[in-house]
C-alpha cells in the first residue's frame, strides 16, 4: 500500500466551501460543546431520507445532492449533513470518529424530523448507517447501502497497518479521487475496531438495499453479500452493477438509487 505525507486539507475544505456557499439553505445545528453542524433540511411527507456520505466525503456530493433534490421536488422530507471536520462543520478531521459522527446524525434527526426515517449510506456511510439504525430503533423504515464498508478499519488493513495505527500513528494513502492523501488516524481506527459488525448478526429488522459496482477497486463487492447475510431482517436485496465503480455516481446509477428509494418510500407491497 502506497503512502503520501500528509495535507493541511485532508478534506479539501476550500473546494467544499466554495460548494457550499451556493446552497442557499444550509444551516447549523449546535452540539453540546458548541460545535456547528451543517446541514440541509426540506420538510415534507414521509419517511424522511437520512443521507450519510462516505469517508472524507460531505453534503455537497453528486449522490447526496440528487437525492436531496430529488425528494424536495416530490415533496419528500430529506436532511443532508457535513460530518464534524468535514465540509461546512466545524471541527478536525483528525477527532472524527463513527461514533462522533453517529452522535451528530442521531441528534440532527432527533431536531428535525417525526415520524419514520430511511437511512441511505455510501461507502463509509453505510457502516455509520447501520449504527444509526440500531439506535433508531421502531423510526427505522429503512436501509440503502451504496457500496457499504462496514468494518473497513479490519478488512481493509494490513496487519503492519493496524500495528502503526494502534501505536498511534496515523497512516496516509493517495487518494484516486483528489490531489491530497487520505489519512486514517488511530481515534478512527481504534472507535471502529469497537464497532466491528460483520462477525455476528446485525439485529436491524428493516427492509435493507444494497447496491454495489463490482469493479469497486476501494471495497470488495462480497462486503454487500456479507452484510445482507449479517443482517437480521429477511426483506434484504442485493443489486450488483457489473461494470459500477465505487463511486456509483453515473447517471445510471442515480437513476437506480432514486427508484430504489421510491420502491422503498412507498412501503411493504
Amino acid at each position: 500500500m502506497s503512502r503520501s505525507s500528509a495535507s493541511s486539507d485532508p478534506c479539501n475544505r476550500a473546494r467544499s466551501r466554495e460548494q457550499h456557499a451556493q446552497m442557499s439553505d444550509m444551516q447549523f445545528h449546535v452540539m453540546p460543546g458548541g460545535k456547528r453542524i451543517a446541514y440541509r433540511f426540506t420538510p415534507g411527507t414521509g419517511p424522511a431520507l437520512v443521507f450519510l456520505p462516505g469517508y472524507m466525503s460531505d453534503m455537497a456530493g453528486g449522490k447526496a445532492t440528487a437525492v436531496y433534490e430529488w425528494a424536495k421536488k416530490r415533496g419528500q422530507a430529506c436532511l443532508l449533513l457535513d460530518y464534524s471536520g468535514c465540509g461546512a462543520s466545524g471541527g478536525d478531521f483528525a477527532d472524527g470518529t463513527l461514533s462522533r459522527w453517529r452522535d451528530e446524525v442521531l441528534a440532527l434527526v432527533d431536531a428535525l424530523i417525526e415520524g419514520p426515517v430511511i437511512v441511505i449510506g455510501s461507502s463509509m456511510g453505510g457502516w455509520l448507517m447501520l449504527s444509526v439504525g440500531q439506535t433508531l430503533g421502531g423510526q427505522l423504515a429503512g436501509l440503502v447501502g451504496l457500496a457499504p464498508a462496514p468494518d473497513f478499519t479490519d478488512w481493509g488493513r494490513s496487519d503492519a497497518d493496524k500495528a502503526q495505527l494502534l501505536a498511534g500513528e496515523t497512516i496516509y494513502d493517495e487518494n484516486p479521487y483528489g490531489p491530497e492523501p487520505t489519512p486514517l488516524h488511530p481515534g478512527f481506527f481504534s472507535d471502529g475496531q469497537a464497532q466491528l459488525l460483520l462477525g455476528s448478526e446485525i439485529p436491524l429488522t428493516a427492509p435493507a438495499r444494497l447496491i454495489h459496482g463490482q469493479r469497486d477497486p476501494d471495497v470488495p463487492w462480497d462486503i454487500s453479500l456479507r452484510l445482507a447475510a449479517a443482517l437480521r431482517s429477511d426483506d434484504v436485496q442485493v443489486a450488483l452493477v457489473k461494470d459500477g465503480d465505487h463511486r456509483l455516481s453515473r447517471e445510471q446509477d442515480i437513476a437506480l438509487l432514486l427508484r430504489t428509494l421510491d420502491a422503498l418510500s412507498k412501503g411493504p407491497v
